[in-house]
């Protein structure tokens, strides 16, 4: 079996610190950043995941568990990695025990890559057909990865088709504080409007005026450049 110390070793191995410089200015590793506090090591995304697949099969939870909470950024992305792997393959008391491990980690999974690599691919699917009122806590939650969470976590739910829980949680978000809820939170609504452009506008007509800029940009992202000025400048 692998342990993380191997995973940990195949990452080192493959670390740039021109790269983690990049990656800490680039997810705001800086001081006053909202990733303050995190560390990059320069592995790349392409191969943090070829390692991912390396080690998914081998690797037990408890050991991903482990390299979940690591201090290191890369070793936590690949650790999400290895999970989503672990979560598409697995049946459904290992998916159960996943989604558990990720909503007791959330604070390790504290930026906006973590948080999008593992909320539309493990938190959104495993509630398809189940009580959804997770959710509803998390984006109450002061932690602002648990409100990007819950809204990228209905990506799974656009996808099959259903749009409530997205305007539900949308409308709650929409004096939220954090630049990164509002990129999400108009990127799922750009997501309805790929699959269903007139119930996106529906939803827009009593909100747009009031939503925050970047909100409202992405979520009119694909729009016909004369309806997106339609709406920036007010006038729908």
């Amino acid at each position: 079996m692998a342990t993380t110390a191997d995973v940990r070793y195949a990452l080192a191995s493959l670390a740039d610190p021109g790269r983690a410089e990049g990656v800490s200015r680039f997810l705001q590793m800086v001081p006053g950043g909202y990733g303050e506090g995190d560390r990059a090591i320069g592995v790349s995304v392409p191969e943090q995941r070829r390692v991912a697949g390396r080690y998914w099969r081998d690797l037990s939870l408890d050991e991903t568990a482990t390299l979940l909470t690591s201090g290191v950024h890369e070793e936590r992305l690949t650790a999400i990695f290895i999970l989503v792997r672990k979560f598409t393959k697995g049946d459904q008391e290992e998916r159960g025990r996943i989604f558990g491990l990720v909503l007791a980690n959330t604070g390790s999974i504290n930026n906006w890559d973590l948080v999008d690599s593992s909320a539309p691919y493990i938190v959104g699917p495993w509630l398809i057909d189940k009580d959804r009122s997770v959710l509803d806590r998390l984006v109450e939650s002061s932690l602002v990865w648990d409100r990007r969470i819950a809204i990228m976590a209905t990506f799974a739910f656009v996808k099959a088709g259903d749009f409530h829980w997205t305007f539900r949680l949308s409308d709650r978000l929409l004096r939220d504080p954090h630049d990164l809820v509002h990129k999400a939170v108009g990127w799922m609504l750009r997501e309805v409007g790929n699959r269903d452009r007139a119930a996106e506008e529906e939803f827009l007509a009593r909100r747009y005026r009031v939503m925050p800029r970047v909100m409202l940009r992405y979520a009119i992202e694909k729009f016909e450049p004369q309806r997106r000025r339609e709406y920036l400048s007010g006038v729908v």
